[in-house]
């Protein structure tokens, strides 16, 4: 089958790879209805993170169960089925927490940029609908499988109650989803950091009370001017860089909290800065699985519609156009169709 392939940074290919196989009785192989290009792809892409041998991209995914290992009981054949990108057991100390993504037995999709796909650890990772959902949900259902769960993540992390003053940091499809996700928490105000227009109108749509477009010591002095001087009580940090983090740090009040879900490059936090600070700082991948049931609900309920965040539509054969137009910023994120 084809699938995508990155050799080398810049260098992504759509080419000839192995079929998936069942390599162990609890995992499954699914038919993907969809896929799609992560923020996250953009690093290796990049060549900001090390490639040392071709990697067959892609961990989000949603699509039909076409078959599954022997010891495989809560999703079977037929079914339409969203996963996490983190594998998980769900029955681990740490899964019974609600942290699938530290599960003890935690594998990492890889490989679901292709028209079919292995998932390990079926039983604790996947979550079936009862019927086969439209082809206009698609793209929701798809988002829920990393980009909405990682965004919900960094609002739950956060801490977002009713009434409270949020602050997203990035403006990528993570930092739009946490948007959506503070809308949904009840945050009686959101600002969201953006200077792209687009951006802004989706954030805007999704619920953001103020857009601030200054990065750095003038996004934080911003925020401080429109919460009084006292800074937001939750910050959902969607970025990875260290200036990102520094400004989610200082945009927070004393006693708020920082979620923080942008994989990190460069990041170092001086402990003497932190001690005095005292602010709350949770984070890490997502564990999209705790939340997978509840989201799903709401996009079959159409109370959310996470999927306007995909602006490019390509085949899987252009993939390639897809990896440059998300690097040049001039698409959110790229919905892939088999």
């Amino acid at each position: 089958m084809l699938g995508t392939v990155l050799r080398a940074p810049g260098d992504i290919r759509c080419e000839e790879v192995a079929e998936p196989k069942i390599q162990k009785p609890t995992d499954a192989i699914i038919k993907l209805s969809a896929s799609c290009v992560c923020g996250s792809d953009l690093w290796p892409y990049r060549g900001l993170q090390p490639i040392n041998a071709p990697q067959h991209m892609g961990h989000e995914y949603c699509g039909v169960v076409v078959e599954v290992g022997s010891e495989v009981r809560t999703v079977r054949p037929g079914q339409f089925v969203v996963g996490s990108f983190c594998l998980s057991d769900n029955t681990c100390p740490h899964c019974r927490y609600g942290f699938q993504s530290s599960c003890e037995h935690r594998e990492f999709m890889s490989g679901a940029q292709a028209p079919y796909a292995r998932i390990a650890l079926a039983d604790g990772t996947l979550v079936a609908t009862d019927t086969i959902p439209s082809d206009d949900l698609i793209p929701s259902l798809l988002a829920a499988s990393d980009v909405l769960g990682t965004g919900w993540y960094a609002a739950d992390a956060a801490r977002v109650t009713p009434g409270c003053t949020a602050v997203v940091v990035g403006d990528g499809a993570v930092g739009l989803m946490g948007v959506l996700a503070a809308k949904q928490l009840g945050a009686g105000r959101i600002i969201a950091m953006s200077r792209h227009k687009q951006r802004q109108d989706l954030a805007l749509e999704y619920g953001a009370t103020d857009i601030v477009t200054e990065r750095g010591d003038e996004g934080v002095a911003r925020i401080r001017e429109l919460t009084g001087g006292v800074g937001a009580d939750s910050v959902l940090e969607c970025v990875g860089t260290e200036e990102s983090m520094m400004q989610a740090i200082n945009a927070c009040r004393p006693g708020g909290s920082i979620g923080y879900v942008g994989v990190p490059h460069g990041v170092s936090l001086d402990g003497q800065m932190l001690f005095f600070a005292q602010k709350n700082l949770l984070g890490g991948p997502a564990p999209v699985r705790r939340f997978l049931p509840h989201l799903i609900d709401l996009i079959l309920s159409r109370k959310i519609n996470p999927g306007k965040v995909f602006d490019l539509e390509v085949p899987l054969a252009d993939v390639a156009q897809g990896y440059k137009a998300m690097d040049e910023r001039s698409a959110i994120k790229t919905l892939l169709r088999m």
